[in-house]
């Protein structure tokens, strides 16, 4: 326990910002004090990415900081539990506003690192290496980094002790006793805390529903070999490029069935550079360019490809559309997704796949073989760590909150005392036996658009949307100084049916010389437009209207 005493003012509180009620963009706070003067670190700083369903147009969706920005002063420090996207990927970008040190192990802190050179901020941004198992303090927060498993190299739980109780926070884990690459999950450690004595765990809930154990990358090593070593023609496999672990397997696969590996995207080859720069991957077989493997027989290359999910921009989209200028892949070759669809993706990743097969290839996902193993907690795993830590208070996140109900339930199945489900925003004081949600803090999301930081209260996301669903008309009235028309109207149309326009035209004029009734010219001329669209179309377009007068 932390060697300070408690004030009988002091609290001790848990306020998720962001990855809570979702998957994705974790942002998390724990504030210890009195309400009026608490002091802040923030655990994962992370993103997701836009859709263009939902956010047309959006490269990056991050938590909105208000909160933290008015609580600046006190805010002690950021830690990173692992170098995912969802967990780091907000850092450049929201640092400035900020400006407090952050902390991660060495394989994060260089992933980190290469992301602040490309926003201008290396120098600016003080990065503190912290050893694999190793211990920090920030205020009243005495921190301990725990080793766990997970899809990426270095994953750590963090034990926050402080005088009013330790709390676990886990980040991402699962349990795999032959990770491949990096130590093995440190359940010694965690039983220790739990026996000391673990006020509450904030855990990742992403596989609450799914029954079992989520398996070993060993047993896909062993899969993927005897996969690789029996197919013909090209072969290339699909994986996330931050799972250090399977690049490895992969590639020794193709050193066994004697075909060159040859990285396909921009995000293979920086993870593959930082890996050994770190002290991973040391016996990674020799790489050839992606402009010299022409020259390789088809049966002796191994292409290992960014794009997984179907990225529009990815290696894999680009060699499907026939868009890339090395790669190509026709009859008789392979590709292998070495990885499950992240939902919301599947639209994206099937129209690939349909693409790919029109062109004669082979397709081989985890339905058809075993290829992948997620990086996430099942069932049995959530049970076992309950077993270690045994907290007095089970705080699920991490998850949609389907994901967060039942992993509650869980936990109180497995004798927790109590189990909180919050949702972003939401203050939880954290105490012996009386968890209780106190308070709400401001919540949301910011969007990142080309280089423009917005909030997704300004609006704009919304009326994209609706350009999309229904077009556009636009409409220039010109009046005299008394209001009325001075000369036809002018309408300019995007992305609606020819079919409309002729009765939007005729809405609008007899809108404009109608005598009856008072009120704006222009909203009667706007509604009117929108109703003749919807009679024939069945849909509201995007209609603004502007007034010239004469």
């Amino acid at each position: 326990m932390a060697r300070s005493k408690a004030s009988k003012d002091d609290e001790l509180v848990f306020l998720p910002l962001g990855g809570s009620g979702e998957i994705g963009m974790n942002l998390n706070c724990y504030g210890y004090g009195p309400p009026d003067a608490r002091q802040w670190i923030v655990v994962d700083c992370g993103v997701m990415f836009g859709r263009e369903t939902t956010t047309p147009g959006v490269d990056v969706i991050m938590p909105d900081i208000r909160f933290l920005e008015e609580n600046r002063s006190d805010l002690l420090g950021i830690v990173l539990t692992h170098a995912h996207e969802d967990h780091l990927g907000a850092v450049a970008h929201l640092w400035p506003m900020l400006r407090c040190p952050v902390y991660a192990t060495p394989f994060t802190a260089r992933l980190l690192r290469g992301k602040l050179e490309e926003a201008d901020l290396d120098g600016r941004v003080k990065v503190k290496v912290v050893p694999l198992g190793g211990k920090l303090t920030l205020g009243p927060f005495e921190m301990e980094l725990i080793t766990l498993t997970h899809s990426i190299p270095e994953p750590n739980a963090v034990a926050i002790r402080t005088p009013l109780g330790t709390v676990v926070h886990t980040g991402d884990w699962k349990i795999d006793p032959e990770p491949q690459i990096g130590e093995a999950t440190d359940d010694t450690a965690l039983r220790k805390l739990g026996d000391e004595g673990v006020l509450a765990m904030v855990c990742d809930s992403t596989n609450a529903l799914v029954d079992g154990q989520s398996g070993s990358e060993a047993d896909v090593r062993v899969a993927l070999t005897r996969l690789i070593r029996d197919l013909k023609g090209r072969v290339a496999v699909t994986c996330f490029a931050s799972n250090v672990a399977r690049l490895q397997s992969i590639a020794d696969a193709a050193r066994d069935a004697g075909r060159e590996i040859v990285l396909v995207g921009r995000s293979m080859h920086k993870m593959i550079e930082a890996a050994r720069e770190t002290g991973y991957l040391k016996g990674f077989p020799r790489i050839v360019e992606d402009e010299d493997a022409v020259q390789i027989p088809a049966d002796h290359v191994l292409y290992l490809c960014t794009g997984s999910q179907g990225e529009s921009r990815a290696a894999l989209a680009r060699i499907a559309a026939g868009k890339h200028p090395y790669v190509s892949l026709g009859k008789g070759d392979t590709v292998v997704f070495s990885s499950r669809v992240i939902p919301g993706n599947e639209l994206e990743i099937f129209e690939m796949q349909n693409q790919l097969a029109a062109m004669g290839v082979e397709i081989i996902t985890e339905k058809d073989h075993f290829v992948h193993v997620s990086g996430h907690p099942a069932r049995d795993e959530l049970a076992e760590m309950y077993r270690w830590v045994r907290p007095q208070i089970a705080v699920p996140v991490h998850g949609e909150t389907r994901h967060m109900t039942a992993h509650a339930r869980l936990a109180l199945e497995l004798q927790v005392p109590q189990a909180v489900v919050v949702k972003n925003g939401d203050v939880l004081r954290l105490a012996p036996g009386r968890a209780a949600i106190i308070d709400e803090a401001p919540s949301g999301r910011l969007f990142l658009d080309g280089r423009l930081m917005v909030h997704e209260d300004d609006g704009y996301a919304r009326a994209r949307r609706s350009l999309g669903f229904a077009g556009f008309i636009g409409i220039t009235l010109i009046l005299d100084r008394k209001g009325r028309a001075a000369a036809d109207p002018v309408l300019h149309m995007e992305g609606i049916p020819e079919d409309v326009m002729g009765p939007v035209t005729d809405a609008v004029a007899h809108a404009l010389h109608v005598k009856k009734g008072g009120g704006d010219i222009g909203e009667k001329v706007r509604l009117a437009a929108r109703k003749a669209a919807q009679n024939i179309w069945g849909k509201k377009p995007v209609v603004r209207i502007e007034t010239v007068e004469i």
